[in-house]
């Protein structure tokens, strides 16, 4: 591979190949003018199904599970790969361009949140549930949605796109990013031992924001081949904490919302105004 001499100021000359370069762009703001659809309960959902987005679906089934009155949502589709993200309507809720991004109608005036760790800690405190109470638990389950928020970017941006996206394999890229995952996964695999969650023997949002990244790769539902490339059976405790999380009904559920598989999977995201999932 030819080496690389980085030009004195960078410019967008062309697009940077890979699975997303249509919908990469070094600036912000709306590409077009799209107005969002507004459904009938109080929280609209803007997202897909990708990990970031199966962070909040889960936490809103898990709060329906537990018969939350208000947690009921309408789920829009959004579809990075056509750009929905540049829409107008989506640029207001989140001028970052990334879903998730929800709306909160029940006040007079709509509440709008975007970034996934904070829409867990949104709702969290909305609902009182899954946020400990105690000052150090709580304290111990931001650290770890605050870690995810940190590391994760290494595992999808850097990992899975140079694994699995990029147009050409690069072994300095590869390597560089294998050897951090392996690295988050053994912190995760320590904490696990001796921790049934992330914060002890209870469930929170930690675990909601953790598993859809390292829970999905463990699973080998992200990154074909990772499971064996990244030796991830050999995680003892995250194999067992992941499939412990993955039997819960509200992540299978949340799982579910916003995917696009295939036409039965088409249907169950059109007809997804609530929480009817249970079929």
């Amino acid at each position: 591979m030819a080496d690389y001499t980085p030009p004195k100021v960078w410019t967008w000359d062309k697009e940077n190949g890979g699975a997303f370069s249509k919908t990469n762009r070094p600036i912000a703001g709306a590409t077009h003018e799209k107005e969002l659809p507004v459904g009938k309960h109080p929280l609209q959902l803007y997202s897909l199904a990708t990990p970031n987005g199966v962070k909040v679906t889960v936490m809103l089934e898990e709060l329906l599970a537990l018969g939350k009155g208000g947690a009921e949502y309408d789920a829009h589709y959004i579809s990075i790969n056509d750009g929905d993200q540049f829409g107008s309507g989506f640029v207001e809720i989140n001028p970052n361009s990334k879903i998730p991004a929800l709306v909160d109608h029940t006040g007079d005036v709509p509440q709008r949140v975007f970034e996934s760790g904070a829409i867990l800690l949104y709702l969290a405190e909305k609902f009182g549930a899954f946020l400990p109470t105690e000052h150090g638990a709580r304290t111990e389950c931001l650290s770890w949605l605050f870690w995810q928020m940190g590391s994760a970017p290494y595992l999808g941006g850097g990992f899975g796109h140079f694994f699995s996206y990029a147009p050409v394999k690069i072994e300095y890229c590869i390597d560089r990013y294998a050897m951090e995952t392996k690295r988050q996964l053994d912190v995760l695999d320590k904490h696990l031992e001796n921790n049934r969650y992330m914060v002890g023997d209870e469930y929170t949002i930690a675990d909601m924001a953790i598993w859809p990244w390292y829970g999905g790769l463990a699973l080998g539902k992200a990154y074909k081949g990772a499971v064996e490339f990244l030796s991830i059976d050999s995680y003892e405790h995250v194999m067992r904490w992941t499939n412990e999380v993955a039997e819960r009904p509200a992540v299978v559920r949340g799982s579910r919302v916003n995917r696009t598989w295939g036409p039965e999977e088409e249907q169950l995201r059109e007809r997804h105004d609530a929480i009817d999932l249970d079929s």
